[in-house]
């Protein structure tokens, strides 16, 4: 017979006052009163009542702990453990050291806050606001979870409510955990792909420097929307990107400036939102490059992104540099997950350089450089990972791009490889797969469709399989290797 240990507890309590209570008779009269020792069948019976109590109480009382759904961008505790729900901003009480609540043109002056889940500066107003050379300075830890990964508490610079602010010439430093730089919060409330109240942020010219877990450099959620040139941001705590974004999603615009992120988990972009970034250099110098979750969108363009993923976190198995999934966690809708990237260079010194898992994505290059260190050298990974519900699938569309590297297709996952433009691939195809623990993923190549347009090649650097070959064998260049298209060596390659 199974017994919990709180039902055990119970019953030596009950055999334990009627022991006392018979022990006692020596010493002590108890009128009217005569108790025996339970016998066996009583002691059964006692446990099977508290055993029947104990498990109606589970099957009623309090359900078992959210999974770990998150990923490598968002809070401490949550992407990567599991996230506290049902708060949204209707519930929050907001305070800050000041508030802005109606149009302001304010220049040279100084915001400050020592006090956990209070902001330095809160503009709260559907007015126009404009901040210059402003200096904010933010400690004081929050413990708040969501609401500050939602919806900006104890954020340093926290724009809300319909504002539209400029702010130039500004130095933020926030030294405290859940304390994001300058916080864009649209107002709709968390809900992906819901319209957001017009909450804008333009900021310029500035510096912004965090070192907290959960303090992302930019933060933009609930449809809120950024804009952001010439900015010098620099974050160094857990889950703190440096272009950050959470739920609701939002809109993110960023020319010019330099994007550093040293924390585990913090990404120098993680989007869950539509992330387009333009002549900036981005640093990652512990976690992935950036991470796109659900369906939502990076576009980098004339960027020099480099990343030296050195630890897994949370659900992740992988190291990788740009890395698109779905972690099922609500934060973001499920859909197409899109990458693009035009010009520029794309540096990766750990890993694999492109790595997706349970979503759909759609990568795009064009014209991009890019250098893989590690040694393994490993393009592209699509395969199972430390999340599940949806499937592993990926299109890779390059133009005017040069390949190079292995790609491994997980069994019972998809890519469609699409080469034009004059575009060349140097690798191979396969599907044996292991993860960063050694653990073996895949064994087996999933379904790989490959098209070469007339102007492209693919020169085998090992044997390959896939599952349709679309162009002319002779763009194959097989370098003493062999293409196998459904088990069936392909003949007229090079």
């Amino acid at each position: 017979m199974k017994k919990t240990k709180k039902s055990m507890n119970l019953l030596l309590s009950g055999l334990l006052v009627t022991a006392l209570l018979t022990g006692c008779s020596a010493n002590t009269t108890v009128e009217n009163t005569e108790t025996a020792a339970p016998t066996e069948t009583e002691i059964t019976e006692i446990i099977n009542a508290v055993e029947e109590n104990e498990n109606e109480k589970e099957k009623g009382g309090t359900p078992p702990e959210k999974p770990d759904g998150n990923g490598p961008g968002g809070a401490p505790g949550g992407k990567p453990g599991g996230k506290p729900g049902g708060s949204s901003s209707a519930d929050l009480t907001y305070s800050a050291a000041a508030e802005i609540t109606s149009s302001a043109n304010e220049s040279g002056k100084s915001y400050s806050s020592s006090t956990a889940d209070e902001s330095a500066l809160i503009v709260s107003t559907d007015e126009d606001v404009t901040l210059s050379n402003i200096t904010v300075s933010k400690t004081g830890d929050s413990d708040g979870g969501d609401n500050c990964n939602f919806y900006g508490l104890n954020a340093a610079v926290l724009v809300k409510d319909g504002a539209n602010v400029t702010i130039e010439g500004a130095t933020i430093e926030s030294s405290a955990d859940g304390a994001n730089g300058v916080f864009s919060y649209g107002g709709n409330g968390g809900q992906n792909s819901a319209e957001g109240d017009g909450t804008t942020v333009t900021i310029r010219d500035s510096k912004i420097t965090t070192t907290g877990d959960g303090s992302g450099g930019i933060m933009t959620t609930g449809g809120g929307v950024t804009y952001a040139y010439d900015l010098e941001v620099e974050t160094s705590g857990r889950s703190s990107a440096a272009i950050r974004t959470d739920r609701g999603g939002g809109t993110v615009v960023v020319d010019g400036g330099s994007y550093t992120s040293n924390g585990l988990g913090s990404p120098a972009i993680y989007s869950t939102a539509d992330v387009t970034v333009s002549n900036a250099t981005l640093v990652s110098n512990l976690s992935e490059g950036v991470c796109i979750e659900g369906k939502n969108s990076i576009k980098l363009i004339d960027c020099d992104l480099t990343a030296n993923n050195t630890k897994t976190n949370g659900n992740a198995t992988f190291l990788d540099t740009i890395m698109i999934y779905q972690s099922m966690s609500g934060d973001a809708d499920s859909g197409t997950s899109e990458f693009t990237m035009e010009g520029g260079s794309l540096t990766s010194t750990s890993g694999h350089v492109f790595h997706v898992t349970n979503t759909n994505a759609m990568i795009n290059l064009e014209d991009v450089t890019i250098t893989n260190k590690d040694d393994d050298n490993i393009l592209l990974s699509v395969c199972d990972d430390g999340w599940s519900g949806a499937s592993n699938i990926a299109t890779l569309n390059a133009e005017e791009q040069e390949l190079s590297g292995a790609i491994l297709v997980g069994e019972g996952s998809t890519l469609t490889l699409n080469l034009s433009d004059n575009s060349s691939f140097e690798g191979y195809i396969g599907g044996t797969i292991i993860n960063e623990s050694g653990k073996i993923v895949s064994d087996s190549v999933g379904t790989v469709n490959v098209t070469l347009d007339s102007s492209s090649t693919w020169t085998l650097t090992g044997d390959s399989y896939v599952t349709s070959f679309n162009g002319n064998a002779s763009q194959v260049i097989s370098n003493g290797y062999t293409l196998y298209v459904n088990g069936t060596a392909l003949s007229g390659t090079k």
